[in-house]
């Protein structure tokens, strides 16, 4: 069991680091092209639809950004030996992330307390993720609110 805990501490810690590599990097890209959006002269549609692209966008990285991070987490279950085959890992390994719990899949006894931390780590990166986006939102919506009042006086 103490194995089992130092492994998914450790894991956690890894794919946290990840996730915040991940998102500071795409904050940073998203700075970038507000500040260009802010220099030029776009019409509202134009801004709903850019806004409606990025956050397309920023939520295929995430999801993306998540399914590495699963496989992250498989490969220590097959390198550990909790599950015997990749696909078995991985479902049971996106299972566990997203804390749906229904594969039906169970790790090997020594290992069950790794799966529990999985749960917990994947609440906390989806918790990043959400506010992420929602920051984003904040962020454009500004933009939007500025052209709507701007427009209207």
């Amino acid at each position: 069991m103490e194995a089992s805990w130092r492994w998914g501490v450790l894991l956690i810690v890894l794919t946290m680091a990840i996730h915040a590599a991940a998102v500071v990097t795409m904050a940073f890209a998203g700075l970038s092209l507000r500040a260009r959006l802010e220099t030029r002269s776009l019409n509202l549609w134009n801004l709903i639809a850019i806004q409606i692209c990025v956050i397309g966008v920023i939520g295929l990285l995430l999801a993306v950004l998540h399914g590495i991070e699963c496989g992250i987490l498989a490969a220590a279950y097959l390198w550990l030996g909790a599950l015997d085959s990749p696909t078995d890992a991985l479902l049971y390994s996106v299972d566990a992330m997203s804390t749906r719990g229904a594969s039906g899949l169970t790790l090997q006894r020594p290992w069950q307390m790794m799966g529990a931390l999985e749960a917990v780590n994947g609440m906390l990166l989806f918790g990043i993720s959400t506010a992420y986006v929602f920051a984003v939102m904040q962020v454009h919506w500004s933009m939007l609110a500025k052209y709507v009042t701007s427009s209207q006086g």
